[in-house]
């Protein structure tokens, strides 16, 4: 988002950028300091006459105003409940649990309820690598095709040169949400990045696509590097140095917590509890469950440049990579507004007061909402966690607070701004959406004429059955079945429900005949870079 925030298109929602558009991007030498260079990288280290003075008395104002802000946003926005943390150097200065952790059941949210993170596990990820590269095992010019023999993308010259800078910054040039829709068919992790390949790219390192499994890419060489998987990497590197002991990047985990959130997705303008997300193929981009009592202990070490109880656990010039601009993720439109950029697993922005912060958002469309943001100039963090869909509630609480820690009051109405934004990414996929059935349609085939096995080498197989209902169609390695509606002449209806596909949604599934046969089917709500042809 042009002023805070990296919104995604479903995916870990994939939460993609509202208003994160194809951009330049400065190749990843020409922004990384070398990390055998000795120089000084203080957060906040800028002249003070180049920022505008914080408000006096604006934190504790901020503060102050906090849970009437929050209950506002949340009776606004008709979320069942939140955790709010805010820390303030090496002290946590506010948590505290809002609402249920269920519609319909009495279980509170507190500070050690456990939430899905979804895309704010990005950032977090950044950190797992800045551990490693402290430790001398990988740096993030590093190519990947030398961390992970046989890795490959649909050019050779990328496939030998991207690195993990470029994959957690989304200059790779793999499209907006590559692979999600194979993780929403079933896939898992090894299957999604071996068909990225598959994909077509966009010029590398000066384009920008935000991409849950490109990061993951990028994430997984570096666990390889190490020799471990990312999730026991991720325990051992940081969540058990911090004490983060509710943290975890596996799904299982989170399930062993009785007090975690229920995810609430949006349905006909309400929300439900009624999907279960396991994030585990793109654990590192979208698989993070943590409380705001562990997430307060990982913002502090972001603040304090890596120190963690008086030790350097991660070293400044691994770390500050990720904290500054890698890649424009919103080029201004005109010469009069402000740019947006992405580092390594964070969105990197300055304020009106010339202020840097540092943010990302987080949302899966089956029901959770999340963001951080760090002013660090005024060594200060805010994260927001929901377990709603995504509506802006959580960008709001953080903005509306941050305005009043550097100017001593809310500069707008912040939900106003962020809500209708945010709404787009509910909205439902497929080309029927919104359409009438025709009255008069012309007759199918013989349902049996339809039956069989088609061919797609990037989502592998549909099978289309007939059971006493009608068509049957099955996608993807497991158990994901949908019901074909007959619409017109060879044309089918499906109405699928997945992370990329919100509540009212609604496909064309069109044959091709030949010589009285069906040899061919395409789906439109899986047809984004136009792979979703099948062949008998």
């Amino acid at each position: 988002m042009a002023i805070l925030v990296s919104f995604v298109r479903r995916g870990a929602l994939t939460l993609a950028a509202a208003f994160l558009l194809c951009s330049t991007v400065l190749p990843l030498r020409a922004q990384t300091v070398p990390l055998t260079q000795t120089v000084p990288l203080m957060l906040g280290a800028f002249p003070p006459e180049d920022v505008v003075p914080l408000a006096e008395g604006g934190t504790e104002r901020a503060l102050a105003d906090l849970p009437a802000a929050i209950d506002s946003v949340l009776k606004r926005s008709g979320l069942p409940g939140a955790a709010i943390a805010v820390v303030q150097g090496d002290k946590t200065v506010f948590a505290r649990g809002f609402g249920v952790r269920e519609l319909g059941k009495p279980a509170l949210i507190d500070t050690d309820t456990v939430f899905q993170l979804a895309s704010l596990s990005k950032p977090i990820a950044a950190t797992v690598v800045a551990t490693q590269v402290t430790a001398g095992v990988v740096r993030w010019d590093d190519k990947v095709a030398r961390l992970m023999p046989g890795f490959a993308l649909n050019d050779a010259y990328v496939s030998a040169n991207v690195t993990v800078g470029d994959l957690f910054s989304h200059r790779s040039g793999l499209p907006h949400a590559a692979g999600d829709t194979l993780e929403d068919i079933g896939f898992d992790r090894a299957a999604i990045l071996e068909r990225l390949r598959l994909l077509p790219l966009a010029p590398f390192r000066i384009s920008y696509a935000y991409s849950n499994f490109g990061l993951t890419t990028g994430a997984e060489a570096v666990a390889r590097a190490s020799g471990q998987s990312w999730e026991d990497l991720s325990q051992k590197a940081l969540y058990g140095p911090l004490g983060m002991t509710s943290t975890s990047s596996r799904y299982q985990d989170l399930l062993k917590h009785e007090n975690r959130a229920v995810l609430h997705s949006l349905e006909d303008g309400r929300f439900t509890p009624l999907y279960t997300r396991d994030p585990d193929p793109q654990s590192p981009a979208g698989g993070v469950s943590s409380s705001v009592t562990d997430m307060a202990k990982w913002m502090k070490l972001v603040l304090a440049n890596g120190r963690h109880d008086g030790r350097e656990l991660i070293a400044p010039a691994a770390l500050l990579p990720a904290l500054r601009a890698q890649a424009f993720s919103s080029p201004a439109p005109t010469i009069g507004a402000r740019s947006s950029f992405y580092g390594f697993g964070f969105n990197v922005s300055v304020d009106a007061d010339g202020r840097p912060n540092l943010s990302h958002s987080g949302a899966f469309g089956t029901g959770a909402g999340t963001f951080v943001r760090f002013l660090p100039s005024a060594d200060i963090a805010i994260v927001v966690l929901t377990n709603g869909a995504p509506v802006g509630a959580a960008e709001a609480i953080a903005s509306h607070f941050m305005d009043i820690v550097q100017y001593g009051a809310p500069t707008r109405d912040w939900y106003a701004l962020f809500h209708p934004r945010l709404m787009e990414y509910n909205d439902p996929a497929g080309d029927l959406v919104g359409k009438t059935a025709p009255a008069a349609p012309a007759a199918a085939r013989p349902l049996a004429d339809y039956v069989g096995t088609y061919e797609n080498a990037y989502f592998g197989p549909a099978r289309i059955t007939q059971d006493q209902g009608g068509l049957v169609l099955a996608l993807g390695p497991g158990t994901l079945s949908m019901k074909l509606t007959h619409w017109d002449a060879d044309s089918f209806a499906v109405a699928p429900r997945s992370e990329n596909a919100p509540y009212g949604s609604l496909s064309s599934v069109r044959f091709v005949v030949k010589a009285g046969k069906a040899v061919e089917l395409k789906i439109d709500y899986l047809d984004t870079e136009g792979l979703a042809t099948w062949t008998r």
